[in-house]
């Protein structure tokens, strides 16, 4: 017994506990694992490889459309670049307008392609006919690009063609004889622009007033085509189908617009412009109005260093002009006018007046009546008194 250890025997009687328990059991079978044949690994790998396939060919094909124009409904669409543009705000805009269907797959193609060094700030017409690199080519401009230097110039409504170039000359957009050259000589696209002609009068009217911006020292033709972009831009198709109905050419309601933005004082443009009408069509009255429409702006434009008011004298000057002494609207427009002045001109205020006068107060009175304009023009209430 001084042998004995505690541990022996514990070790001894988990022994015969394990032969025990094996005695009395059958040992089960492991179960082997069903191996999957080879060859449906095989076409599992084929189906897979076909359907990814699949799956970037039909990605693959439709980024191929829109990249090279396929399959394209007819859209035409007019963009705008500003010097605030680059290729991801520009493509925004092209699919925004339905010209691209992937703005990311042209943001990536512009950067391989260097398309900010290609794009230039400018207004485009561009259609779902041209792929990503003539969309490109399209918005190009010989000018610059939107990493050249830009100037914004805001041109006053009722400039002179005369006025503007000589704006553009002081805000560096290039030299005044240069701007005076491309008025006189370039070909703008526009059946309304006297190509027969090479004085700037025949730019006169179609130079919209508005914020550009240009680019430093840009080529004439290229800036002042920007002008009359927006020009036949802002005109209402439905209203100068109207005007044209009535007998109007566009040219015609360009000079009548300048005329009513000369003698506007701001709010009075649609009654301006019914008097004009008035007179060109209207029966007229005893004060011999029919025809003459008697506009001293025009006139001023006719004596551009004239200073004071208009005498009798100057109503003598010999000058289409000048429309105390020839029957109609002058030549050419005598300014640029603004949106509210051609939309005046498009559309005037139905009245019988055939005078109007401008009060002390600025504001302008209008008379049915050769009298009561005399009276007001007489009266302490008039400007002029």
């Amino acid at each position: 017994m001084a042998d004995y250890r505690k541990g022996d025997t514990a070790s001894w009687d988990t022994e015969q506990v394990r032969r025990s328990q094996s005695s009395g059991q059958q040992k089960r079978p492991r179960k082997k694992k069903r191996k999957t044949p080879w060859i449906l690994k095989f076409i599992g790998w084929l189906l897979f490889v076909a359907i990814t396939s699949c799956i970037l060919a039909g990605v693959g094909w439709m980024l191929m459309n829109d990249l090279c124009a396929f399959n394209k409904e007819d859209i035409t669409a007019t963009i705008e670049v500003t010097a605030d543009d680059d290729v991801e705000t520009i493509a925004n805009k092209l699919e925004e307008a339905g010209l691209i269907e992937y703005k990311w797959f042209f943001r990536l193609f512009g950067k391989v392609a260097k398309a900010e060094e290609k794009i230039g700030i400018g207004t485009y017409e561009l259609n779902t006919d041209m792929d990503y690199r003539a969309l490109i080519m399209g918005m190009r401009n010989s000018s610059g690009n939107m990493n050249a230097e830009t100037v914004t110039v805001t041109i006053p409504e009722g400039y002179t063609v005369a006025q503007t170039l000589r704006l553009l000359a002081e805000k560096g957009v290039n030299t005044e004889e240069n701007l005076i050259e491309a008025a006189q000589t370039a070909d703008f696209g526009y059946e309304y622009i006297d190509k027969n002609s090479q004085d700037i009068s025949r730019l006169e009217g179609f130079l919209f007033p508005d914020t550009y911006e240009f680019y430093v020292n840009e080529k004439g033709s290229s800036a002042l085509k920007r002008l009359i972009d927006n020009f036949d831009r802002k005109l209402d198709d439905e209203l100068l189908e109207a005007a044209q109905a009535r007998g109007y050419t566009l040219k015609q309601i360009a000079t009548i617009a300048s005329l009513i933005e000369k003698e506007t004082d701001g709010g009075d443009h649609e009654k301006i412009a019914s008097v004009i009408y008035n007179r060109l069509e209207g029966e007229g009255d005893k004060g011999g109005t029919y025809g003459y429409l008697q506009v001293d702006a025009a006139l001023l434009y006719a004596l551009p260093d004239h200073e004071g008011a208009i005498t009798n004298s100057d109503k003598e000057t010999d000058s289409k002009y000048n429309l105390y002494k020839y029957v109609g609207l002058p030549p050419t427009p005598i300014a640029n006018p603004g949106l509210a002045a051609l939309n005046a001109a498009l559309d005037p205020a139905q009245t019988d007046y055939y005078y109007y006068a401008l009060g002390k107060d600025g504001r302008h009175r209008f008379f049915t009546n050769y009298n009561d304009h005399v009276n007001f023009v007489n009266s302490s209430e008039y400007i002029g008194n």
